[in-house]
């Protein structure tokens, strides 16, 4: 096959793997549904509520969640499209890989690659947060320089007159991840009742936030509803501005880590019963799912406690901190318990598809052997899984929060917006090719997605998105040196 960065993989090849799945298919529309609403419930609406409400929205955070969720619409109608022709595992990635061409499938991927990490990282830190909630219920206090990174450790010292520690790390999140990583080197097999069971916990833990929530709202609290701008010192000790208008849009590009998940559909493929049809109807049920409960828990958190108030430990379990504020300490277990057992579900889901996409792309020859050697005995690409559980522990116990969930939406953000653009490309490419999902109005959705997902990645933080942009530099360097040269495709 000729040394083009834009040949592609073979359809006979898919048509292969598809023909020669293993895997039972015995999730319809509403098991995928399921997947996708556990996939995005978790540290987002448990967390990051707090972080940008505090941070950049104030009140107006229910707007961010509905400009964030119009982003997310264009993508997950383009996502549909690809996941319909090609109902294969792999995600994003492997519908570049088939359609568009290689190095715009290795771009995909190596996004793909910094969002399921930093995801994982940010759930363990909120993790954390709610786990340092739970026991504190039970009277057992963690040294605050063991349950907060330096950054944070120091700005606790401070507001607490305490002196600044010489050490801190963030214990529970790195436990948390070698726990995770456990289970997933052993192997884990979660039937589709089991993650319906999961999903009916947190849902009803969500739903719980809300109704029992809109009893202690404190109108005054709403007051004005969009402030006015200032400025706000953040986690890192650097000030910026926040609130009005742009505080509402960096607000939509903060808490974008909530919405990602319903990604997680697509690599569930060879279980779905009719993938074609039941793939794109979850991908776009579970968003619109989850965005109605998002709109209505950040409207009931910024009523129930003042934007200004969530400081401190209230910006790891804003939800739990609000309950505790209005006095219901009953409350407050039932949302720390759910909270700490299904965030544990969704870094699973993160190190999971972390693994897969390692998996994918070293079959393909663009990573080394090393990401898709399956232990004999646990059937588990057990070396690959040990390593992202090394880099997640390590980041999560010394990282701020903010820090790393703004790296996470970008990585997504990266994603999406190539999706919406691979779309375009390949109804322009191949116009008849058969589509059992067409995503409506393309050309018009197609530019929006595009548009608003690189609009929102350029309201992140810059120091993310610094690190962000070196992080795709590098892999443009891995792809020319190693990924380019050592893929299956030079062998056909």
């Amino acid at each position: 096959m000729e040394n083009s960065i834009w040949r592609k993989k073979p359809m006979s090849a898919y048509e292969a793997d598809i023909k020669n799945n293993q895997l039972k298919r015995i999730m319809g529309k509403w098991s995928l549904t399921a997947i996708g609403i556990g996939g995005i419930i978790g540290g987002g609406i448990f967390v990051l509520t707090g972080t940008a409400a505090h941070y950049h929205a104030g009140p107006a955070l229910a707007l961010s969640f509905i400009i964030a969720g119009i982003g997310c619409v264009f993508a997950a109608l383009c996502y549909s499209e690809f996941a319909s022709m090609l109902p294969v595992e792999g995600s994003a990635y492997a519908y570049a890989y088939g359609t568009i061409g290689e190095l715009f499938a290795w771009i995909i991927g190596w996004g793909l690659i910094l969002e399921y990490a930093m995801g994982a990282m940010t759930v363990a830190v909120s993790w954390s947060g709610y786990f340092n909630k739970l026991v504190h219920l039970f009277g057992v206090d963690i040294p605050f320089y063991l349950r907060n990174d330096p950054w944070s450790a120091t700005t606790y010292a401070q507001a607490n007159g305490l002196d600044a520690p010489s050490f801190a790390l963030n214990l529970p999140a790195f436990l948390i991840t070698w726990l995770v990583t456990w289970i997933l080197v052993k192997g884990i097999k979660e039937a589709a009742n089991t993650n319906n069971l999961i999903v009916i916990l947190k849902v009803a833990a969500v739903i719980f936030v809300i109704i029992v929530g809109a009893f202690f709202v404190n109108y005054s609290n709403w007051e004005p509803f969009i402030p006015q701008p200032e400025m706000v010192v953040h986690e890192d000790g650097i000030a910026k501005e926040a609130y009005g208008w742009k505080g509402i849009f960096s607000g939509a590009a903060a808490i974008f880590f909530a919405y990602i998940g319903f990604d997680v559909v697509s690599t569930s493929a060879g279980e779905a019963i009719n993938p074609k049809k039941d793939i794109p109807f979850a991908i776009i049920a579970s968003l619109l799912i989850c965005t109605i409960l998002y709109i209505l828990v950040s409207l009931v958190l910024t009523g129930m406690m003042n934007y200004k108030d969530i400081t401190g430990d209230a910006l790891k379990a804003p939800v739990a901190m609000a309950f505790d504020k209005v006095g219901q300490p009953w409350a407050v277990f039932i949302i720390t318990a759910a909270a700490t057992a299904g965030l544990i579900s969704v870094m699973l889901v993160m190190m999971l598809g972390q693994t897969r996409v390692f998996l994918g792309m070293a079959k393909d020859g663009l990573l080394p052997n090393f990401f898709k050697e399956v232990h004999q005995t646990w059937q588990t690409p057990w070396k690959s899984t040990i390593l992202v559980g090394l880099v997640v522990s390590l980041v999560a116990s010394f990282t701020p929060i903010g820090i790393l969930s703004d790296m996470t939406s970008f990585g997504t953000l990266f994603a999406f917006a190539m999706v919406c653009l691979a779309v375009l490309i390949l109804r322009y490419r191949e116009p008849n090719r058969e589509r059992p999902f067409k995503t409506p109005m393309v050309y018009v959705i197609g530019p929006l997605g595009i548009v608003t997902n690189f609009a929102l990645m350029a309201l992140l933080d810059s120091k993310a998105q610094k690190f962000a942009i070196g992080w795709m530099l590098l892999g443009f360097v891995v792809y020319f040196i190693y990924s380019r040269n050592k893929s299956k495709l030079n062998d056909m």
